[in-house]
């Protein structure tokens, strides 16, 4: 069952993410919508609110040092902002492992959990479009025909995930999940024909040795786990590759940054999704439902409940997430992203007092370091 406390925290948090995300602090530039899927290059945004342009020295002289006092003052705001951004990057995507797994772990039908995540985003981003506080993309049919393997491979992502999720501990799963950088190393040598300096293909040995190690002695190891963990890393590998090579330099309709990008690729990838989900698993939810409503466990609110935050904490978690990325280099998103797997991690073995054996944890320690060595790798190949 779902906390009152919790619940209302998570609430409140939802309610102070939308006034960020709509704010005049995340304007995109013309390229970032172009760029917030490809692994190697973290979407870029250009602040519009905190930034203080230099005045001029007699302007100084005559203020008595005020412009210093501001520009002290906006670098402080930028600083308080970024962190709140980060804070809730990690707290919502804490909140959606949690209540994803305690969805799946009453209700085992992950195809229909997966659509009711993806649906619940548009409940977000359709009223910010109707009501003029976002506006609306309008796309043709040549960019949707250009999107649209991109939003396969968006669904993959998020299929792969709640299917491992749903099979396997949550820890478990995001180990696998660090393996990423593997796959798209190689869908980058064979569809781009990229080819990467050494010192970065050499920090995937510490990533495929980790993920093997921690795999062997994960107490809770299962084949569909790791195959739909495996899945979820392809799909979002190949996500990156086609967006880089089927969207670099091409405009894309119009009002296309970077969060109605995302919220586009959501509204197609729920249209997949829903035909997919009545194809495998049929209506049976619904009398899973209900069966478990009679059981005690759960009302039909508290469950019902349940469901509406782990879709909204999905799509809580993405939204904020460019918000925290258009603000820091690319070190600070490596180093960030990182700890955010830890942080998550760790999170869900005190939740569902998952035991992780020693090899599991020295393992995926290797895995993880691994993945940040890899992007730092990626950022110094790209100064070069």
């Amino acid at each position: 069952r779902i906390m009152p406390s919790y619940r209302n925290a998570l609430l409140s948090i939802v309610a102070v993410a939308a006034t960020f995300s709509t704010a005049d602090a995340f304007v995109p530039s013309g390229q970032s919508a172009l760029k917030p899927f490809v692994a190697s290059s973290p979407a870029k945004v250009t602040a519009g609110v905190g930034t203080v342009k230099s005045a001029p020295s007699t302007a100084l002289a005559m203020s008595g040092g005020a412009a210093e006092a501001d520009d002290s003052k906006s670098s402080l705001g930028e600083t308080l902002q970024t962190g709140s951004y980060f804070a809730l990057w990690y707290l919502f995507n804490i909140a959606y492992n949690i209540y994803n797994k305690q969805a799946l772990n009453a209700l085992a039908f992950p195809w229909t959990i997966a659509t009711i995540q993806m649906v619940a985003g548009c409940f977000y981003f359709v009223p910010l479009w109707l009501t003029g506080l976002r506006a609306a993309p309008k796309l043709s049919g040549s960019d949707l025909k250009t999107l649209f393997p991109i939003a396969l491979c968006h669904t993959g992502v998020h299929v792969g995930a709640v299917i491992a999720l749903g099979a396997g501990a949550v820890s478990f799963a995001h180990i696998v999940k660090a393996s990423e950088p593997v796959v798209t190393c190689l869908l980058n040598g064979i569809i781009l024909k990229e080819v990467l300096p050494l010192p970065v293909y050499m920090t995937l040995l510490p990533i495929i040795g980790g993920v093997a190690i921690a795999s062997m002695k994960e107490l809770s190891f299962t084949f569909l786990a790791l195959a739909s963990a495996m899945l979820s890393n392809v799909s979002s590998a190949a996500r990156g590759v086609l967006s880089k090579k089927t969207m670099s330099g091409k405009k894309i309709g119009e009002n296309m940054d970077a969060q109605n990008l995302y919220a586009v690729l959501t509204a197609m990838s729920s249209l997949i999704l829903i035909p997919m989900m009545l194809a495998i698993e049929g209506t049976g939810f619904f009398g899973g439902f209900k069966n478990l409503v009679a059981t005690g466990e759960f009302t039909n609110k508290s469950l019902s409940l349940l469901l509406a935050l782990g879709g909204l904490a999905y799509y809580a978690y993405n939204e904020v997430a460019f918000l925290a990325l258009g603000k820091v280099n690319p070190v600070t998103h490596a180093v960030g992203n990182t700890i955010k797997r830890v942080v998550i991690i760790v999170a869900s073995v005190i939740a569902f007092k998952t035991p992780m054996s020693t090899g599991s944890i020295i393992g995926s320690s290797i895995a993880i370091a691994g993945t940040l060595l890899y992007s730092l790798a990626m950022n110094a190949s790209k100064k070069k």
